[in-house]
């Protein structure tokens, strides 16, 4: 099946213009070796060998920013297969869109040296032609991020049209509204995390000033939030339920708990997990019974009306 990813040309598109002249995409994070024969099908087996290479590059940084640099090369260089779809902003308020054409090069001294080909299309198309959903997923931090469950979308605004309605899962919906909240809560939780019970001892994993815990890659799919603790003691993996079964969600978490635990935790450092649903999930607090170290919490929606 074809992917679609949105691929930065390096921080704040600096070098789309390149990237679009030259017929390529590509990354750096400072490894500085030629990965044609070193680049496993499975992006765990890449992190092991290049983590420690990542780490010795740049002294200061945590296994965590290691783990998402590390997955960002790989997935540009080897998980992205020829014919996938990269969909690149040009940095005025633009994209493009074109085919991955061929493996991976490496390209020594050259900006964004982790290269592939790409037969870029002939026309941009408009953020703003974009739906709210597809703009919040491509605002995800790092170099890339998956697109794919937009495919529909995407493939109309590269033919230069848009989309003036579409069929969405709310339509079989009884409850709207409470969709509608769940389908947003992740960002809106991102947003304000400052403000909630969650905020008072945690913040959400940065580095250099980026929110790069959002959507953090793990070999079980992307997790929602991965927050440490203010004193640095406790990693924190928050899953928002989002319509899943409860038993679904709380396997989930205990999941990705485990690969952050394995992969990311330093020695010294605990790793706890929150569950957020909308109702008071009885199911989920059964599980949670005998699971240790995750915390329920409920959300509430408010509304209030003021006469102008």
């Amino acid at each position: 099946m074809k992917k679609y990813n949105r691929i930065m040309a390096g921080r704040q598109s600096i070098h789309a213009v390149q990237c679009f002249r030259e017929g390529f995409i590509g990354v750096d994070y400072e490894i500085a070796v030629d990965l044609t024969e070193r680049l496993p099908e499975n992006w765990r087996d890449f992190n092991k060998e290049f983590i420690p290479i990542y780490l010795d590059n740049h002294p200061g940084k945590s296994k965590i920013a290691a783990g998402l640099a590390c997955g960002f090369v790989w997935t540009v260089s080897k998980g992205l297969k020829e014919g996938d779809i990269a969909i690149t902003p040009d940095g005025s308020g633009r994209y493009r869109a074109g085919r991955i054409a061929g493996p991976y090069f490496y390209a020594p001294g050259q900006i964004l040296p982790h290269r592939r080909p790409v037969e870029w299309f002939s026309e941009p198309f408009e953020r703003n032609d974009m739906s709210q959903e597809l703009k919040r997923s491509t605002n995800s931090t790092g170099s890339c991020c998956d697109i794919s469950s937009y495919a529909v979308e995407l493939e109309s605004l590269i033919s230069g049209q848009t989309l003036t309605s579409m069929a969405t899962e709310e339509s079989s919906l009884e409850d709207v509204a409470a969709f509608a909240m769940e389908k947003h809560l992740e960002d809106f939780l991102v947003q304000n995390w400052g403000g909630t019970e969650l905020g008072k001892d945690f913040d959400i994993y940065s580095e250099d000033g980026e929110k790069v815990g959002q959507q953090y890659l793990t070999d079980s799919g992307p997790l929602d939030i991965l927050a440490v603790s203010k004193d640095k003691k406790r990693l924190l993996v928050v899953e928002l339920k989002k319509g899943r079964a409860s038993d679904v969600v709380v396997g989930q978490t205990l999941r990705y708990m485990g690969f952050v635990k394995e992969e990311l935790a330093e020695s010294d450092q605990i790793v706890e997990g929150a569950i957020i649903a909308l109702e008071d999930d009885a199911k989920i607090r059964r599980a949670l019974a005998v699971t240790q170290n995750i915390t329920f919490y409920r959300y509430e929606i408010t509304f209030k009306l003021n006469k102008a």
